[in-house]
């Protein structure tokens, strides 16, 4: 199995373009950070369900040439896709317009072969998933998958768990919270932000914030380019990122590249801090781009120095 199992729903991207008109492509947060893993060089296996269409067909494809492995990727007979677009302003902040109840991959946790799906994650290094993730699967569905992630933790799969936050994706913010709870306690690594906690946690400054998680590896991201890891028996180092070499354009996967860039240093050998660098340095690149994958061209040589 791979490295690193990515767990979640990649939809179709619709972006700004010129004249008022929109570019296609693709994106979803755990699927991004598949994409900046496999470019880091780190065997990364993607886990979700797709329809039976040609976009998903592409996506495969795509996928594949990035590295990604597919094999437990399931096509639904009759599905498609989930869709969404994004708005940036002047700033390169973004907003987001879904449509995606229906999409396949809110079917992942109910399939004949989910059972199998789940007992191969033990086989995996590292099993990455979002907030996003557990918020397309309902009750039953978030069960299953708590219980095969605790069964891999046991067989020595290390669980990473980002705090990605939407709220339209909740039914309330007390089952979000009891969610929350339930993965910072599964979780061997916690990658979270207070722009993620604070709706959920009104009020709670960063230590309180970091007191709720449990994980023995925790990175909390702050309102400016700055993150507090906590590691090595909770003691707590402040990384400060390197001033921008080039205006924000669109800060759409800075998140999700940083987690890619963070587990892809962890995975060679790095340091909690040394993989919060790599994480920072790679999310500084991402953000000067249009979209959530930059293109390979792009792509710094320096992420994982040494």
């Amino acid at each position: 199995m791979a490295s690193v199992a990515c767990i979640g729903e990649c939809m179709i991207e619709l972006k700004q373009a010129a004249g008022g008109l929109y570019a296609r492509g693709y994106g979803g947060d755990t699927l991004n950070t598949a994409v900046y893993l496999a470019r880091l060089g780190i065997a990364t296996d993607y886990v979700t369900a797709l329809g039976d269409d040609a976009m998903s067909d592409e996506m495969l494809a795509r996928w594949a040439a990035e590295g990604i492995g597919t094999s437990r990727v399931q096509r639904l007979k009759g599905k498609l896709p989930g869709l969404y677009m994004i708005e940036t302003d002047a700033n390169g902040e973004r907003r987001f317009f879904h449509w995606r109840d229906s999409a396949a991959a809110r079917a992942l946790m109910n399939l004949p072969e989910t059972d199998g799906l789940l007992a191969s994650l033990a086989d995996d290094k590292v099993v990455y998933l979002s907030a996003i993730t557990l918020s397309l699967y309902g009750e039953e569905g978030r069960a299953r998958l708590f219980g095969a992630l605790r069964d891999a933790r046991a067989g020595g799969t290390r669980i990473t768990f980002d705090t990605n936050f939407r709220a339209r994706g909740w039914p309330d913010l007390d089952v979000a919270r009891r969610v929350y709870g339930e993965m910072f306690a599964i979780a061997d690594i916690v990658l979270a932000s207070t722009e993620d906690l604070s709706p959920l946690y009104p009020g709670a400054d960063e230590a309180e914030l970091l007191t709720r998680i449990g994980a023995p590896e925790t990175v909390l991201k702050l309102a400016e380019p700055v993150c507090i890891v906590r590691a090595d028996g909770g003691a707590q180092t402040m990384i400060r990122a390197a001033p921008l070499a080039h205006p924000v354009v669109d800060t759409t996967a800075a998140g999700d590249s940083f987690a890619a860039a963070y587990l892809a240093a962890r995975q060679t050998g790095a340091s909690p801090v040394e993989a919060a660098q790599a994480g920072h340095r790679l999310a500084g690149v991402v953000v000067g781009h249009p979209g959530a994958i930059i293109p390979r061209a792009a792509m710094p040589t320096d992420v994982l120095k040494g």
